[in-house]
C-alpha cells in the first residue's frame, strides 16, 4: 500500500496519469476533474481522508445529493464515469484494497429512488443478532440506533458515549459541516443501548465512542457496515442492505405514518429540504403501487 497519501494528492496523480495514458480529450478531462473535486469535497465533509475508508454508501450518498440538481442523462453518465475511473485507478495502483464502485455501470443509479426496506424486513433485521453474545448485544444496539434515528454511518461510528441521553431519550448528533442536531431516541433503541452499556462496562475501553470493537477501540466504518451486512444475511434479506438503506427506511416509514417533512428534515440533518423531498417521492410511489394493487378499479 505504501505511505498514505491525501485524496487530493491522489487525484493529482490520477489526472497526471490520465493526461498521458487515458487518451481523454482536454475538455473531458477538465469536466472529470471538476466532477471529482466535488466528490472529494463530499468525502471531506464526511471526514473521509483515507481511500480504504470509502464505502459504496459514500458514493451513493454523493450521487443522491447530485440527483436533486436534475442532472441531464449526459451529466449523470459523466459523473459516474469520472468516479468509477478514479476508483479504478486507486485500486489498480494499489492505493487501496477496495473499489466501492464495482457494479456501478449505468447512469440509472442517478435516476433511481433510494432503496427502502419494508417494515417486516426491518423487524427481521433488528431481530437477527444473537443476544446471548456480547457482540450480538452490541450489534443489536447499532441496528436499533440506525433505524431509530436515521443516522449516517460516519455519525454512528464516531458518536461519543456522552451524546446519548437515555433519561431524555435523545441523541446529540454532529453531522455534516459540524452541525449539531438533537434526534429523539425510540424506546426499543434505548433498551438495546442500556443492555450494550452493561456489556461495554466489562470491555477494555480505549475510546470515548458509544460503540467499540472487542479491543476497546472505536469501530471503523467498515466494521459497522459489516454488522448491517451480517444482520441482513441472517434475516435472509436478499437485496443489498446498507446502513444508508436503514436511513432511507427511517425517513420513508416516518412519512408513510404521517410525519411532516420539516420534522424529518431536522432529524436527518438535511440543510436543504429538497434533499428530504426525495423521500416523499418514495412514499408517493409506494402509495401508487398500493392503490393499483388493492383498489377495485386500480
Amino acid at each position: 500500500m505504501g505511505a498514505r497519501r491525501s485524496l487530493r494528492n491522489l487525484l493529482d496523480q490520477y489526472i497526471e496519469a490520465s493526461v498521458f495514458e487515458s487518451g481523454l480529450s482536454e475538455n473531458t478531462l477538465s469536466a472529470y476533474t471538476a466532477d471529482l473535486m466535488r466528490y472529494l469535497q463530499h468525502l471531506e465533509d464526511n471526514e473521509i481522508s483515507n481511500p480504504d475508508d470509502i464505502l459504496r454508501e459514500d458514493v451513493l450518498d454523493h450521487l443522491i445529493a447530485l440527483r436533486k440538481e436534475d442532472l441531464s442523462a449526459r451529466s449523470a453518465t459523466r459523473h459516474l464515469s469520472a468516479i468509477r475511473r478514479f476508483h479504478g485507478f486507486l485500486f489498480d495502483e494499489k492505493f487501496t484494497k477496495n473499489n466501492p464502485t464495482d457494479g456501478f455501470d449505468s447512469p440509472r443509479l442517478m435516476r433511481s429512488l433510494p432503496d427502502v426496506l419494508s417494515f417486516s424486513q426491518v423487524e427481521g433485521l433488528l431481530a437477527s443478532p444473537d443476544l446471548h453474545t456480547d457482540t450480538g448485544i452490541r450489534d443489536a444496539a447499532i441496528l436499533e440506533l440506525f433505524y431509530s434515528c436515521g443516522l449516517r454511518i460516519s455519525e454512528l461510528a464516531r458518536l461519543p458515549l456522552n451524546n446519548i441521553d437515555l433519561d431524555e431519550s435523545s441523541v446529540r448528533v454532529r453531522g455534516k459541516g459540524s452541525k449539531v442536531r438533537l434526534v429523539p431516541l425510540g424506546a426499543r433503541a434505548a433498551d438495546r443501548i442500556r443492555e450494550w452499556l452493561d456489556v461495554r462496562a466489562q470491555w477494555p475501553v480505549r475510546d470515548d465512542t458509544l460503540f467499540l470493537s472487542t479491543r476497546g477501540r472505536r469501530m471503523c466504518r467498515t466494521s459497522v457496515w459489516q454488522v448491517v451486512k451480517d444482520a441482513a444475511r441472517a434475516a435472509n434479506i436478499r437485496c443489498n442492505v446498507t446502513p444508508h438503506m436503514l436511513r432511507h427506511s427511517f425517513a420513508t416509514h416516518l412519512l408513510d405514518n404521517g410525519a411532516d417533512l420539516r420534522s424529518v428534515q431536522e432529524m436527518l440533518g438535511h440543510s436543504d429540504i429538497t434533499t428530504t423531498q426525495i423521500y416523499t417521492h418514495v412514499s408517493t410511489d409506494r402509495l401508487a403501487k398500493a392503490h393499483k394493487r388493492f383498489h377495485p378499479r386500480g
